[in-house]
């Protein structure tokens, strides 16, 4: 069986496909035998013959250079660039946990390490009609401890802080935190990074920047985040 963590953002655009990708491709140089997961993917554009390509998987593949064929990163792909709950609902074929689980378990049996992305932030609604999903339900279906990724710039301390103690009160349990598209040097952004540790009691396990192509961390603490 696999050891497995969950990537989730403090919102919509914070980076956690660019660092997902970056995480895979540190435990993939490591010797590490990973792949990628995420239960839903909104906003991909159509091939030529009609068919949705999963932009986040295609990016995470071609960033980390694993072998994991597309076809198992991503059981529901859509094509508008909504939250999951509305995009399948004007495009059919909503989420069903059953699958989800049913996905991720034949990656578990198959891969060392396996990443789990999230859509959107953390009370993303992943299916809302008769039956009622949000990320929070994967996560714990999955028994998924869970990473928090942060822009480093202005007004992350809120985010931050509200998204780690929402966590908490759900019983989600927060390794730890990434900074994107840190500036190493700037005054807000350090002291940023120093608040959020203080106020929540988590460290900033590492700091990327735009363009990086190496996650600056090292592979056993980062593998050790795996359970």
């Amino acid at each position: 069986m696999s050891r497995n963590l969950f990537i989730t953002g403090t919102g919509t655009d914070v980076g956690k496909t660019f660092v997902s990708g970056l995480l895979v491709k540190k435990l993939r140089e490591s010797g590490r035998d990973a792949a990628y997961y995420k239960a839903a993917m909104s906003g991909n554009a159509r091939r030529a013959d009609g068919s949705l390509n999963p932009g986040d998987a295609v990016w995470v593949k071609e960033v980390s250079g694993i072998g994991q064929p597309l076809e198992e990163m991503c059981p529901y792909v859509y094509e508008h660039a909504y939250s999951p709950h509305l995009a399948s609902r004007l495009e059919g074929n909503p989420v069903c946990m059953d699958v989800v689980k049913e996905k991720f378990e034949a990656l578990t049996g198959k891969y060392g390490y396996v990443t789990v992305e999230g859509s959107g932030g953390i009370l993303c609604p992943i299916r809302f009609d008769e039956e009622k999903i949000l990320l929070e339900d994967v996560v714990k279906e999955l028994g998924l401890s869970c990473l928090l990724v942060a822009d480093a710039g202005l007004g992350t301390i809120n985010s931050v802080v509200l998204t780690v103690e929402y966590m908490r009160s759900k019983g989600m349990e927060v390794k730890g935190l990434v900074f994107n598209r840190f500036h190493e040097g700037d005054v807000m952004e350090e002291d940023n990074k120093k608040m959020c540790e203080y106020m929540t009691g988590l460290k900033v396990l590492a700091c990327v920047k735009e363009g990086d192509t190496r996650l600056d961390m090292d592979a056993e603490a980062l593998a050790a985040l795996y359970e």
